[in-house]
């Protein structure tokens, strides 16, 4: 049975969230506030979380940041928080997925097992967008049956952004997950890289296009029904 931690300083909410993820056959666990979270992630297994931003001892921001750096589960941030500036320091952050309240609960469910859909994904050697294969074993991409070598750093963008399709990352967040922390160069060659993406794979637009997201980032959006898997 998957886990999943729901942290809010209102109790309404965690047991609203309670109803609903039993129903859908997941346990929950709840804490009020970011240093009960991190108390309770040392004692139990949780496989996601919903966090709120707004919270005593320690807020979302800095507990998503902790979990990124301890932890490898996917984190949904629930929070009345809206602007634009607070998105973008959430996904910062590390949040993987992003709610305004007042919320559907029907759709933190439906979130939650994309996320969790997703990041299983992450896991596997093969990644399969539409006709295209990313193979993480031997860094080839198929495309239609024809292979195709990408220069280390474009495949493994590439994989990146496909392991998560139609999330949105920040090119502080690829800098990250590609170049590593010590690198120290300009972000700007996060464009360059995207930029010859979309060149290398014009012919898989009927499957994803890799778009940018103003203010925010980039992310590879899935186009055909059932592309991914």
């Amino acid at each position: 049975m998957i886990t999943v931690l729901v942290v809010d300083d209102d109790a309404h909410i965690r047991e609203l969230l309670r109803l609903y993820l039993q129903k859908e056959g997941y346990q929950m666990v709840e804490a009020e506030d970011g240093e009960e979270a991190l108390s309770i992630m040392e004692q139990t297994d949780v496989q996601a979380a919903i966090v709120d931003i707004m919270m005593p001892k320690l807020d979302g921001f800095d507990l998503c940041k902790h979990m990124r750096t301890f932890y490898n589960i996917p984190v949904l941030m629930l929070t009345a928080k809206g602007e634009l500036a607070d998105k973008e320091k959430a996904y910062r952050a590390g949040t993987d997925d992003y709610i305004v309240k007042p919320f559907e609960p029907k759709e933190v469910l439906f979130r939650l097992k994309a996320l969790l859909r997703r990041f299983q994904m992450i896991h596997d050697d093969k990644i399969q967008i539409g006709t295209m294969c990313i193979n993480r074993k031997n860094y080839e991409v198929q495309v239609g049956g024809k292979t195709i070598i990408l220069p280390l750093k474009e495949f493994e963008l590439l994989a990146q952004l496909a392991s998560y399709p139609n999330q949105i990352f920040t090119r502080e967040q690829l800098i990250e997950h590609v170049w590593g922390l010590g690198y120290e160069g300009n972000d700007r060659t996060v464009d360059v890289h995207i930029k010859r993406l979309r060149k290398r794979f014009s012919h898989c637009q009927s499957d994803f296009t890799i778009q940018t997201v103003r203010g925010v980032g980039y992310k590879l959006e899935t186009l055909k029904a059932g592309g991914q898997s």
